[in-house]
């Protein structure tokens, strides 16, 4: 299983973000379930699966989007999980409304004093990999060039290592990916109604940020009274841009802190590593994503360094790096990776 990495001091500057300890309340457990999930949307009007306080702690695993490429006639190979079986097997609750779009995500949690307006922290302080297997898939009607594969579908299983973290992409060509377990898709309820849960925004949701790994935050501004914060999409691993629509999917199990800042103030997500600040932007047009990407980094220049506007730009250009996130989920995802290297000591 991948551990929780130890945690980094904060750093000099009093307005930078990353963590010092903060004591957890109470710990909660939610495991998904036809009661406990929300599939194919993030709702302002889902009843919540798990009410918080600021603080607390939960331990929450997601289904893997395995199930559904596996659970077919010849191809089900008894190993899915018992949870995707209740969730959408045969034999599956029908009361469980579905859609509009496909991920069954674990939640909503309610956390008692956010309201809109304020910023929901998301401590990742840990994810484990569930299960030994992840697949990849992609097909005609999907990803980034479907138009080079007219009638094609494919799905590969990949074996899990979770000791040595790798996952057996081809044994016989001798081809190994390390495994950085994330949840693609994190995020808020919108202020009102139901959304697709495919496509990221301001709630944050489907991001598919490889960054988003075990030891760091992920900052959501909320909508919604609770922001009743919901999660899944497991990844074993993914590369920038998820060209084929699909990562190493599995079934995850993770460990968040869950803290409401009243004192912070953010119109999109934000992120942060012990080594970066990441600012975030999408659209389903990519030069748009890409602006909003680099003007939320001069935004979180100034916020954690008090840079002006122009001075930010500039370091965005020269000592940034802008990437694009994923490009399969029609809205389109980049993110600029703030390095805090570049803020050294003043020396005399």
């Amino acid at each position: 299983m991948a551990s929780s990495p130890s945690r980094s001091a904060a750093t000099p500057d009093s307005r930078d973000y990353f963590w010092t300890e903060r004591p957890a309340g109470t710990t909660h457990m939610l495991m998904p379930s036809p009661r406990t999930v929300v599939y194919g949307g993030y709702d302002a009007d889902a009843r919540p699966a798990l009410r918080i306080a600021s603080g607390d702690e939960v331990t929450m695993g997601a289904v893997s989007t395995c199930g559904a490429r596996l659970l077919q006639p010849g191809k089900d190979t008894g190993t899915i999980e018992p949870a995707f079986r209740a969730i959408a097997g045969p034999n599956r609750d029908t009361t469980l409304r579905r859609g509009p779009g496909g991920h069954i995500l674990t939640g909503p949690i309610y956390v008692e004093g956010a309201d809109a307006g304020d910023v929901l922290e998301v401590r990742i302080k840990a994810v484990e990999i569930d299960i030994p297997y992840a697949c990849n898939s992609f097909s005609s009607r999907s990803g980034f060039i479907p138009e080079d594969f007219p009638n094609t579908s494919r799905t590969r299983i990949v074996p899990l290592d979770r000791e040595r973290m790798i996952g057996h992409f081809s044994d016989s060509a001798g081809i190994e990916i390390p495994l950085r377990p994330f949840f693609g898709s994190m995020g808020v309820a919108p202020a009102a109604g139901r959304i697709n849960s495919a496509p990221p925004s301001t709630h944050a949701g489907n991001l598919d940020n490889k960054e988003l790994v075990a030891g760091t935050i992920l900052y959501i501004p909320v909508k919604k009274q609770g922001a009743l914060f919901q999660a899944g999409d497991g990844h074993a691993a993914q590369g920038d841009g998820e060209v084929d629509i699909t990562a190493l999917e599995t079934a995850l199990r993770g460990r968040f802190q869950f803290i409401v800042r009243k004192d912070m103030k953010l119109t999109w997500p934000r992120g942060e590593t012990r080594t970066h600040w990441i600012a975030m932007g999408t659209d389903s047009n990519l030069t748009t994503a890409t602006k909003t990407a680099v003007r939320q980094a001069i935004v979180l220049l100034g916020d954690v360094k008090g840079m002006s506007r122009e001075d930010a730009y500039m370091l965005v250009s020269t000592g940034c790096d802008v990437r694009i996130t994923q490009l399969v989920d029609g809205t389109m995802g980049v993110h600029v990776m703030i390095p805090k290297a570049l803020f050294v000591e003043r020396r005399n």
